[in-house]
């Protein structure tokens, strides 16, 4: 009788009450599906920290890597290829500047169908890092790129974005702890280092995106580099077409392909023709590591051996050779979607004598291009078909809009802050037609950022270290060019 007590009963029932409720809140805490419509971050409670998910990532990644290298000489130069413009209308003779033997190609294709072959079949032993459905913002930035980051952080946050950021320092070098601890956090940001997961000197430079990307805890990426910003928020694109169908998108570098008839050769593609798309220019690009794993995969494998092979066989020494051509083809090699926007870049800067000195590229809306171009309507065949759509994020690459680092005066053949006679000027001021798909004054509003930086942060920056008056210059130039208006101000808007 005493096993059926009414208070030892009440314990029994109350103590499987909360269990119910535990297992019902774990139930309900699970994250939504990476094609959800809603963001959800996902309860961390009962994961594995990310410094160990990465770790073990790449304890088992970097072996299928070296067990898989080309096992070869370099490729041999003939030449470089030209920088010639993308033209859709012209087919024209792929680039073949590069020798190998025939030993060599087959020893190259031999390995790179085994290294797919692993990542294809590794299975559990090579989990992915991301937390399922978790998305946000991925980028690298260390020494004189942090300020130039950071400018470009509150270009964001002013946009309306509200997507998480990680940003990776190649090593513990570039962490910079007041910048990493005080000023990041407050813009929903933190500074990660790689060489905590991948050791000392195994990745450098070009190489650091794609890795960033897979040690990343996000599942769906907005990729910017350090020094480009969105004129709206990012993760609209992720919410919409192309992306939502496609887990990959691009946008165009100035350029046609210079990839090898060598590398078709080695990853077992058919040639696309010249005239099928332009090269990538990837200081932004969208992907899902949930679709896009194995593409990320062999990106990886071509970054890893790009220095010795495959940028070279991608580009051929043209424009830009380093990781920017390893997305695209990696991604068609797995069979895996893309969408590659269609619509030039374009070029801003200021006029001279001798034509535009540029300092920065525009990209466009890919929402609108897809419209478009779904409607069979291509821009880069016939301009008329349709007006173009809006500029969503600017690429300020050259120079790098740094207050300690030249950007003012003679220090750039570009002079972007100054005007013909030397007085201090915009730095964007044409052409007219593409600063009128702005929609708003972009270029007084990365000032307001800039100064914002450099005077609230002109000594937490190592860079900035033994450079005095950086804010009293960037508050003479703002005063200079942007307290009041000018008659030769731009216009940025359509009916402006």
């Amino acid at each position: 009788m005493g096993l059926f007590r009414p208070g030892r009963a009440r314990s029994l029932v109350l103590a499987m009450l909360a269990l119910i409720l535990v297992c019902t809140v774990y139930l309900y805490w699970s994250p939504t599906t990476a094609s959800s419509t809603v963001s959800v971050v996902p309860s961390t409670a009962f994961e594995v920290p990310l410094a160990e998910r990465q770790k073990d990532f790449w304890k088992a990644l970097q072996p299928i890597i070296e067990r898989h290298n080309p096992n070869c000489p370099s490729p041999s130069k003939v030449g470089d290829a030209e920088g010639l413009h993308f033209d859709p209308t012209k087919d024209q003779v792929r680039p073949d500047l590069t020798h190998m033997s025939e030993e060599n190609v087959k020893s190259m294709e031999l390995a790179h169908a085994a290294y797919l072959e692993d990542i294809k079949n590794a299975g559990k032993d090579l989990k992915p890092v991301h937390t399922p459905g978790k998305r946000g913002l991925v980028s690298t930035a260390g020494a004189t790129y942090l300020p130039v980051f950071v400018s470009s952080l509150r270009m964001l946050r002013r946009a309306g974005s509200t997507l998480p950021v990680e940003v990776y320092m190649k090593d513990a070098g570039e962490y910079e702890k007041r910048v990493c601890n005080d000023v990041l956090p407050m813009l929903d940001a933190k500074c990660l280092v790689l060489s905590d997961v991948v050791g000392k000197s195994a990745i450098e430079h070009y190489q650091l995106k794609i890795f960033a990307v897979l040690f990343s805890s996000f599942e769906e990426i907005v990729w910017m580099d350090a020094d480009c910003f969105p004129l709206g928020k990012p993760e609209d694109l992720l919410d919409s077409e192309p992306f939502k169908s496609n887990g990959l998108v691009t946008w165009p570098d100035f350029w046609g392909s210079s990839a090898s008839p060598l590398y078709y050769q080695i990853s077992r593609q058919e040639a696309p023709p010249m005239t099928a798309r332009q090269s990538s220019e990837t200081g932004i690009f969208l992907v899902s590591k949930k679709t896009h794993l194995h593409a990320l995969l062999l990106a990886a494998y071509y970054n890893y051996y790009g220095p010795s092979h495959y940028f070279r066989l991608l580009t051929q020494g043209g424009p830009g050779e380093g990781d920017k051509e390893t997305f695209i083809p990696a991604a068609a090699a797995v069979g895996a979607s893309f969408y590659t926007v269609s619509e030039r870049v374009q070029a801003i800067g200021h006029s001279t004598g001798d034509g535009l000195s540029g300092s920065a590229m525009a990209q466009s809306d890919p929402r609108e291009d897809f419209a478009l171009t779904s409607q069979d309507k291509w821009r880069t065949k016939d301009p008329a078909v349709a007006p173009p759509p809006p500029i969503f994020f600017i690429h300020a690459n050259y120079p790098k809009f740094n207050p300690g680092d030249n950007v003012f005066g003679n220090g750039w053949e570009t002079t972007p802050t100054m005007k013909q006679d030397g007085s201090d000027g915009r730095a964007w001021t044409a052409p007219p037609d593409t600063l009128k798909r702005f929609g708003s004054d972009v270029e007084k509003a990365y000032w307001e950022e800039i100064k914002w930086v450099t005077c609230q942060l002109e000594s937490s920056f190592k860079s900035w270290e033994h450079k005095a008056g950086l804010c009293a210059r960037v508050e003479e130039y703002w005063h200079n060019v942007f307290a009041e208006t000018h008659n030769d101000d731009p216009k940025f808007t359509q009916d402006g």
